[in-house]
């Protein structure tokens, strides 16, 4: 097969072994020899049920061998989850808000750090056993591509953007990783590969038939980026089918493009529950024997459940050789050497990380930060920042304001310290302002309507407005509403299995907006959400509106203090922010046309990369811009000035497009972002390097990614829709050096 062409040695070593070999000396646990020389030791003393225990996530232990038990399944999306006490960073929709790879891989050491701190501590209690999202192998982060924003999963995601996407990812996963030369700190792993991004009732039978073109210029380059410049550890294969393939047993995916193309030498494991689709949703096979015997031959490792039971009686049936399971265990158990799993732990230099380093005063002020550059200002009129001076009783009124899961978003950890944006909100007014509190309606209505709140709850809230100087309406949704699979949310208006039906915020909100404007007093709204949310009223009549996702434990006092100026915003839209669900093409159509910043030709509410600020900057290019460098790239300076009276940090951004735009050509596409902090009145020159192959579209002629020749502009700006700088290169024909 094609994938034993990356690792050789492994390959040839573990293909030879076909029986177990008991002999007393164990090479497998000498760290002196080499990697592929001790993983096919350690398979030569299995057998064949043995063998295929290992490839499920809850791998059992092995006495015989010392072997503990081993789970492959843990969460850490943005922080450790489900293992107790962690620091709950923003959703990951909020930290691609931040578009500061910096500051995220930050996150992702975080994480590693009080990954290692749990699992050494479980391990130490547990006799070396480490159980379901106790380990060491993190399934995050989530690249799909946020096309839709129905999707409900679009929350754990980096937006709409591939390279924006991409170059997150790639931070993320050496934070997480780390940049030891032996030993992972601890392993990522890209998923849902490929083409998923819903409907979320559908997951399981859904085949997509996306074009060439979208296919690798929208929902490919992100995990390209995140094998080849991030070195993931793993891969996860996706519920639904791509051309008519279910994606955990496509040979075009896991051999052909991951392995053969990328040459990427870690694990892959299946979505949970997906070897089951392969037989029982897609009807691909009709056996559970034959579906994990084309799951293992097409490159899928490791099994999510215990559909990989069916693999002894599928060598049994003669559907599979013991030769290919021996190379599924082969990348399989190089993760858990990789992770110094089988070595002396004072030999890994992670191993003494202790308990005391979870939950940490340092930890919980990154979150802090993260959440404050999460924080989009999408409109303000000058009423924001308040003036403790001026402002002397606040009337914070929306289900959001008081709750701590609204924090959490999914796919989260239990923080020590959750801070509600009413919490955080009264922290930063002072003792000097009087904040009220009411729920004022809730976030939708049941579809029977019997949770419609009462007069009196709306009287209450319009009364409190009226005696306010200002209003601080916090509301959206919730993960409650949006989310995987959500059954639960059905019974809402609005919602389906997770995703919505309707982008726009839930009308019962947009009444209570309407009724509180009658007070005559500014309202400010706080839009919760792990999508894009349209809200015409409040565009129209608010005085400001602050996107604040599901902004994690250190939430409500980065609310608090934006609004009050003590942070100022910076926050820019990973996603599109749409005027209306009619904008949208049919949530099941895969086609990139009209999607997106890149593809849609309507005017946006709010345009991806959007995002103010309470100081003003100003991007000029020089009259020398463009500079080619030998090896094809193109280097383009601007220089970025702060006009305002307060310090702020902006994001600039690199949009391309060639003057002459081919068919299935984005209008633009984000090629280069940065993030410039600067005093009042400062300026400063920033260069910007473009490798050439980032200017590469995929070109079904050539079969690659190709650099059409030709005049290209290049937009400089604080949005996608605002640019202040053009700069124009000239790109001779040349080969574009490899993928996007």
């Amino acid at each position: 097969m094609r994938r034993f062409t990356l690792l050789p040695a492994l390959a040839l070593l573990i293909a030879s072994v076909e029986a177990p070999r008991l002999c007393a000396a164990d090479p497998w646990r000498d760290p002196s020899l080499p990697l592929p020389a001790r993983v096919a030791d350690l398979i030569g003393r299995m057998t064949l049920a043995e063998k295929v225990s290992q490839l499920q996530n809850g791998a059992p232990a092995i006495p015989r061998l010392g072997i503990p038990a081993y789970d492959y399944w843990s969460e850490a999306l943005h922080g450790v989850a489900r293992a107790g006490y962690a620091t709950v960073f923003p959703q990951a929709i909020g930290m691609a808000a931040t578009w500061d790879a910096a500051l995220i891989r930050q996150e992702g050491d975080v994480i590693a750090t009080e990954g290692r701190a749990k699992f050494n501590e479980f391990t130490r209690r547990g006799a070396g056993d480490a159980p379901i999202y106790r380990g060491l192998t993190f399934w995050s982060p989530n690249v799909n591509i946020f096309r839709d924003p129905r999707w409900g999963r679009g929350q754990e995601t980096y937006g709409e953007d591939p390279f924006l996407t991409g170059t997150l990812a790639v931070a993320f996963i050496r934070g997480v990783q780390g940049d030891d030369p032996v030993y992972m700190k601890a392993m990522a792993c890209a998923k849902h590969f490929a083409v998923h991004s819903g409907p979320e009732p559908l997951r399981h039978r859904f085949d997509v038939w996306p074009s060439e073109e979208d296919l690798y210029n929208t929902y490919l380059p992100q995990f390209e980026m995140a094998v080849r410049e991030g070195g993931v550890g793993g891969v996860m294969g996706a519920y639904n089918a791509l051309y008519g393939i279910p994606c955990c047993a496509s040979p075009l995916l896991l051999e052909d493009i991951l392995r053969f193309r990328w040459k990427f030498t870690g694990y892959i494991v299946s979505d949970c529950g997906a070897i089951e689709n392969i037989y029982r949703d897609h009807h691909f096979v009709s056996t559970p024997e034959l579906a994990a015997a084309v799951a293992v031959k097409a490159g899928c490792d490791i099994c999510c459940g215990r559909d990989y039971n069916a693999l002894v009686r599928a060598v049994a049936q003669g559907l599979i050789s013991e030769a290919d399971i021996n190379t599924a265990l082969g990348y399989a158990l190089r993760t858990r050497f990789r992770l110094g799993l089988f070595d002396p732990p004072d030999r890994v230099p992670f191993s003494r990380i202790g308990i005391d380093q979870n939950d940490t005063p340092a930890h919980r002020a990154l979150a802090l930060k993260l959440a404050e550059e999460s924080l989009v200002l999408l409109k303000n009129d000058g009423t924001l920042p308040l003036d403790r001076a001026a402002v002397h009783r606040i009337a914070v009124i929306g289900s959001n304001a008081d709750s701590v899961p609204l924090l959490l978003g999914n796919y989260n950890g239990r923080p020590s310290h959750p801070v509600t944006l009413l919490a955080g909100i009264r922290a930063a007014a002072g003792p000097g302002v009087t904040v009220t509190y009411d729920r004022g309606c809730p976030l939708a209505l049941l579809r029977d309507g019997s949770n419609r709140p009462p007069r009196e709850m709306t009287e209450h809230a319009i009364a409190d407005a009226e005696q306010a100087d200002v209003v601080v309406y916090v509301g959206g949704i919730s993960a409650a509403f949006e989310g995987e699979e959500m059954a639960s949310a059905n019974g809402y208006e609005g919602f389906d299995g997770g995703d919505r039906q309707r982008i726009e915020l839930p009308e019962v909100q947009s009444d209570l907006l309407r009724q509180l404007a009658a007070a005559g007093k500014p309202i400010v709204v706080v839009n919760c959400s792990g999508s894009a949310m349209a809200m015409p009223w409040a565009a129209a009549h608010a005085a400001a509106i602050l996107q604040a996702w599901y902004p994690g434990e250190e939430g409500g006092d980065a609310v608090g203090r934006v609004l009050f100026g003590d942070a100022n915003p910076s926050g820019k839209l990973p996603v599109t922010f749409y005027a209306s669900t009619d904008d949208l093409p049919p949530f099941e159509d895969y086609s990139m046309r009209n999607r997106t910043y890149r593809y849609f030709d309507g005017t946006p509410q709010f345009a991806f990369g959007w995002g103010l600020s309470y100081t003003q900057f100003a991007i000029a290019a020089p009259a020398t811009t463009v500079a080619p460098q030998p090896d094809g790239s193109i280097r383009l300076q601007v220089r970025v000035t702060n006009t305002g009276r307060r310090a702020g940090s902006e994001v600039v951004e690199v949009y391309f497009r060639h003057q002459r735009l081919a068919p299935n050509q984005p209008t633009m596409t984000l090629c280069s972002f940065g993030r410039v902090e600067l005093a009042p009145g400062e300026s400063r020159a920033v260069t910007f390097t473009v490798p050439r192959a980032r200017l590469g579209y995929w070109d079904a002629a050539h079969q690659g990614y190709w650099v059409r020749p030709g005049v290209y502009e290049f937009l400089v700006g604080d949005a996608s829709n605002a640019p202040q700088a053009t700069i124009l290169a000239n790109i001779a024909d040349a080969p574009s050096g490899g993928g996007a």
